[in-house]
């Protein structure tokens, strides 16, 4: 793996990986009409989350944030986006949580990437999040 900016070892991974819980699904909004479902973990940093949208246990829509960085896919443009949040910026607005905004990079951050993908594989084990892996490849 290339060195990632705050250079991580595989324990630092792996604790990044197990302090993912997921949240009670009632505290999501679901799809009224169909068969959506609407996963979200959150990590024990601050700012450090992963959502899932499914239809029938297909990911639709993907998102990971971890310290300003995030990842997107969408099922309707299969590709992996870089991006950073606002969430680390000090100002009124970045401290409510439905305020994150994400600015895409122009070109992919890989070191963020393959970070990722690295904590992803700590919890390959668990159907959703080996599903997550296959959109890395």
């Amino acid at each position: 793996m290339p060195k990632t900016n705050d250079i991580l070892n595989e324990d630092e991974i792996a604790s990044l990986g197990a302090s993912l819980r997921a949240i009670e699904q009632k505290l999501l909004k679901q799809g009224q009409k169909d068969s959506k479902t609407r996963i979200w973990f959150q990590g024990e940093e601050p700012y450090f989350d992963v959502f899932f949208e499914l239809n029938n246990d297909e990911i639709l829509w993907f998102q990971f944030t971890l310290r300003g960085k995030s990842i997107t896919w969408d099922k309707r443009k299969p590709e992996l986006q870089t991006g950073n949040t606002n969430e680390l910026c000090l100002d009124d607005v970045s401290f409510y949580a439905a305020s994150k905004t994400i600015e895409n990079d122009r070109q992919q951050d890989w070191e963020f990437i393959y970070l990722v993908k690295s904590i992803l594989r700590s919890r390959s084990e668990e159907p959703i999040f080996a599903k997550a892996l296959t959109l890395f490849n």
